[in-house]
């Protein structure tokens, strides 16, 4: 059962929640601004509501979890979104990362290969706030190529290697935040495609995501 009340309560823990963030390095006040108004704790179990705003992941439905805020505003930072992008998230998950890039303005298209989280995202009302994320359930791997190019492209996974057809479906000049890795640390690498078809690379800060899996589950 979600929550679907924001009460002023929420609000000053999301203020709390957004300081804490800020002196973490997040300096993007349009990240910072986005994490403040979207009520997290809609996005969980009302079981987790005392708890949403404390900086780290939860689980959800399917083994997945809602990434810690710090995370999504590091990789929403790193994008570096601007009004009117084209952005292909790959992984839905819980929508919260979605929510975000869409508060600041993007337009999102965003893949789910879990059928449950992905229903369970067409059912949850809080969404028709954002009309411009268009939702899809499908092959991370396989991206979107009906709807490319994009001018961005942000993996909430971690992956072994850069997905090729992600790299195709990619503006010359855009740039891909991805979590790179097998084990249970990846390392947060952004790059940008370069007008010859290659990528520019640059390494960030460890994390830890679920690993980006092929094909889709029912």
């Amino acid at each position: 059962m979600r929550s679907t009340e924001d009460t002023y309560r929420h609000k000053g823990l999301r203020k709390k929640l957004v300081d804490l963030i800020k002196s973490k390095g997040i300096t993007d006040e349009r990240v910072l601004h986005a994490i403040e108004r979207i009520p997290r704790h809609f996005f969980l179990d009302s079981a987790f509501d005392e708890v949403a705003y404390e900086d780290k992941a939860f689980p959800i439905a399917e083994k997945q979890t809602i990434s810690q805020p710090y995370t999504v505003a590091y990789q929403t930072q790193l994008l570096e979104v601007k009004n009117f992008d084209k952005v292909l998230e790959i992984g839905t998950g819980s929508a919260y990362q979605a929510c975000v890039l869409a508060d600041m303005g993007a337009q999102v298209y965003t893949i789910e290969r879990q059928k449950k989280l992905f229903e369970a995202n067409k059912n949850f009302a809080f969404l028709k706030k954002y009309p411009n994320i268009k939702f899809f359930y499908g092959d991370g791997y396989e991206g979107l190529p009906t709807f490319a190019p994009f001018d961005k492209v942000l993996i909430t996974a971690a992956a072994p290697e850069i997905p090729k057809k992600l790299v195709e479906q990619l503006k010359v000049g855009g740039m891909m935040v991805i979590p790179v890795g097998t084990g249970e640390i990846q390392v947060m690498k952004r790059f940008i495609k370069l007008p010859d078809g290659s990528l520019q690379e640059e390494t960030y800060d460890r994390f830890s995501f679920v690993p980006m899996l092929t094909g889709k589950k029912e």
